[in-house]
């Protein structure tokens, strides 16, 4: 059944009458009709109201109308009763209304539907608006979904185990494969925290990979983020908590999924009561209405105060979710001013487990070169090399947490809340980008001063900081550093610029080219494929970043285009996981499970592979190896002679190779050793005495001769033959199978 239903509720109006604590609505398609439950109590005696329903679809008001509320429940709503009453019905709605031909069917299937149902009770006598609450609704369906973030978070483990298990050789892929997919969802997050209107399907979506930026899903009530509220109150905080309801209800109403552009759908005369809880608002109407409201009304309205969690939110009220990080960081229940402060956390939770597994390796090792003396070598040149391999993971850990780090280290600075939270932002801050930047100077320093090469040849430096340049052409060492440098300029924007869209989605999106350029004109990898595979990210960067400018406040582009763009940059996002997913797999070796010959096409060669197959492919040394039909060269066409075919032929061959003069044979025959020292005969009698002896021993041959001359046991000065003389028949060979004639 197609149907929506409430998600949250806020009042947009300060509540003069009526206190709601439950306010649901729910609109099926099938029969056209609104069923609503609402549960309230009325503090005003007397009070005859009309309800006027609005409903708010991607910015459409195709319901619109208004009711008696004396003609429902047989007039029990009229006047509004002085007690908590509860209600519910369905009201069908007229078809000359239109609204099934408003709404297209599509729009309730959408994930995460942007539409919201107003109702606002008036005065009958008066005209005067007593109440007015907005309910979002939503079909079921959203982008947003565990199973995807338990998926990707399962898919980075599996990259960490990879990158581990490869890491202890410096040139292999799978440790920077690592750092790639994180940056990948942690890009995907920070794309989600600029000063743009957001369709709600995107924003959802980003979500998915808010734990890459070390902001897990919590709940108000978690240990960790009630932690952090005590210690910000105490340090000198003032900032609100997080709520324990939907932050989709204290959205600003300009944003999806309100849509609203104008402040029309608020009271003219409510600026006046903006600042006026429900606490207070009882307490005015208590000493006005003393008179007219028994204990018992009392006592019931004031519980009925303190168990809702309805908020009031108008466009002057403290409590409205801008766009940015504030909508992003409440939407997974992390309150604004905890944001910083549970990166930290993560941060140090990561930390503590790097040096635990550093710290048990050790040990292992320890007690390995102890009892097994038998491999003392081999645990040496560990033990000696375990201290540059602690070094680069602590490198990779910066990279990784480079990002959050200085995102919300930044946005800290601007909040200006609890004095601790800053303090402890800029410690963190220096001792990530200090480690990152000591590696960086360190590396372009011993690159200048000596050669490039020198990083490759150095063991130590390149097993503790080759996490830096390991995987890229000795000319190109440099090329991870427009990488941290783009990203520093990006977070620099996000969190300094938090009011201005229009220069962060620009700055951002030229920070992007110019990686992209670097990219195409370095071409810094040792293989194409990681060359490929990097260009292809840092297209989906720029084009994903170029289609969020219609993201912009000002351009005021419809919600149904921003759903329509905000679904294809999902589906980008998806398919570069997708991609990586792939790569993952390749670089833990996958491809030794597949057949050699549907893993290589015939004829191809170790660096013309089609993608990127693991460390192995792109650092091994490939050695020559034996002639196969793949790996042939071709041979001298004075030397690739074809097979005689006449038996004179063959006979003639024989002759030519014997020396009468000598009385040995030179082919196949040992010569004595003063051949290596007798120095070499003039060609022209060379030819001549060759000649001779060709037509002696074509006179006088027969096998008894051969072999009695070939005994002698005084060889005679000869001339051995020249290898440049390539007519000889003296270099006759046995052929080929390719060298016969085909059959006819």
């Amino acid at each position: 059944m197609i149907r929506t239903v409430t998600s949250s509720v806020t009042y947009c109006s300060p509540p003069e009458t009526l206190l709601i604590q439950q306010f649901d609505i729910a609109y099926f398609a099938k029969n056209q009709s609104i069923w609503f439950n609402i549960s309230a109590a009325s503090v005003d005696p007397n009070v005859n109201v009309t309800a006027n329903v609005m409903l708010n679809v991607y910015g459409m008001h195709p319901v619109n109308f208004t009711i008696d509320l004396c003609s429902l429940f047989s007039g029990a709503l009229c006047p509004l009763p002085m007690y908590n009453f509860t209600g519910t019905d369905s009201i069908p709605i007229p078809s000359s209304l239109g609204v099934s031909d408003k709404i297209p069917s599509i729009a309730f299937q959408i994930p995460d539907l942007e539409a919201y149902a107003q109702l606002s009770l008036t005065e009958v006598n008066t005209g005067v608006l007593k109440a007015c609450v907005q309910a979002t609704l939503s079909n079921g369906w959203s982008t947003h979904q565990v199973a995807v973030e338990w998926a990707t978070g399962a898919l980075a483990l599996l990259a960490l185990l990879s990158a581990f298990c490869y890491s202890f050789t410096p040139g292999t892929l799978a440790p920077f494969r690592l750092f790639d997919l994180l940056y990948l969802y942690q890009w995907t997050a920070s794309t989600a925290l600029l000063d743009l209107n957001y369709s709600s399907v995107y924003r959802a979506f980003t979500t998915n990979f808010a734990w890459a930026m070390c902001l897990f899903p919590a709940s108000a009530t978690s240990p960790i983020q009630t932690s952090i509220n005590t210690m910000r109150h105490l340090t000198g905080g003032n900032m609100a908590d997080a709520t324990g309801g939907s932050a989709v209800a204290l959205v600003n109403r300009k944003l999806s999924p309100y849509n609203a552009m104008s402040s029309s759908t608020f009271s003219a005369s409510s600026d006046q009561y903006a600042g006026i809880g429900t606490e207070n608002l009882w307490a005015s109407f208590n000493t006005s209405s003393a008179n007219y409201v028994s204990d018992i009304s009392v006592a019931s309205v004031q519980e009925l105060s303190a168990a809702g969690d309805v908020q009031l939110v108008t466009p002057s009220s403290a409590n409205v979710l801008q766009a940015g990080v504030p909508i992003y960081v409440n939407s997974v229940g992390i309150a604004t001013a905890n944001s910083f402060m549970t990166v930290f956390l993560v941060v140090l939770m990561i930390a503590a487990t790097l040096l635990a597994v550093l710290f048990i390796g050790y040990c292992v090792l320890a007690a390995t070169s102890r009892y097994r003396r038998r491999t003392g070598r081999y645990i040496a040149d560990w033990h000696h090399r375990y201290f540059s391999f602690a070094r680069a993971w602590l490198l990779r850990v910066c990279l990784i947490v480079f990002t959050p780090v200085t995102i919300f280290a930044f946005y800290q600075w601007t909040l200006k809340d609890s004095w601790l939270s800053i303090f402890l932002s800029v410690i963190l801050f220096l001792a990530v980008v200090g480690y990152i930047l000591y590696s960086i100077v360190l590396v372009h320093r011993l690159a200048l001063r000596s050669a490039p090469s020198e990083l490759y040849t150095q063991p130590d430096l390149l097993a503790s900081h080759g996490p830096l340049y390991a995987i890229y052409r000795l000319e190109r060492f440099y090329a991870t550093t427009p990488l941290i440098l783009a990203i520093f300029v990006k977070a620099l924007f996000i969190a300094f610029s938090q009011d201005n869209g229009v220069v962060q989605i620009v700055a951002i999106l030229v920070v992007e080219c110019m990686v992209l350029a670097s990219l195409l004109v370095l071409r810094p990898h040792k293989s194409r494929g990681a060359d490929v595979l990097a260009t292809y990210l840092a297209i989906t960067r720029v084009l994903c970043t170029g289609l969020m400018i219609a993201f912009l406040e000002n351009l005021n582009l419809g919600a149904i285009p921003r759903v329509v763009i905000g679904i294809v940059i999902a589906v980008i996002i998806s398919v570069a996981v997708i991609v990586m997913f792939i790569n993952t797999l390749v670089n833990m070796g996958i491809m030794r499970l597949v057949p050699a010959h549907y893993r290589r096409r015939p004829g191809a060669t170790p660096g013309s592979l089609d993608a990127e197959k693991g460390a192995e492919n792109d650092e091994k040394d490939w050695r020559p190896r034996n002639p196969t039909p793949e790996r042939n060269i071709p041979l001298d066409p004075d030397v690739n002679q074809p097979y005689p075919d006449s038996p004179s032929q063959t006979l003639t061959d024989h002759q030519s190779v014997y020396s009468e003069e000598s009385g040995s044979t030179t082919l196949g025959s040992l010569l004595p050793r003063r051949w290596s020292i007798q120095q070499s005969q003039p060609s022209n009698r060379s030819r001549s005495n060759s000649q001779s002896q060709y037509s002696t021993s074509q006179s006088n041959y027969s096998p008894s001769r051969s072999n009695h001359i070939s005994n002698a046991s005084s060889p005679r000065q000869s001339i051995p033959p020249s290898p440049l003389h390539t007519q000889s028949p003296s270099h006759s060979r046995q052929p080929t199978i390719d060298e016969h004639p085909p059959f006819p």
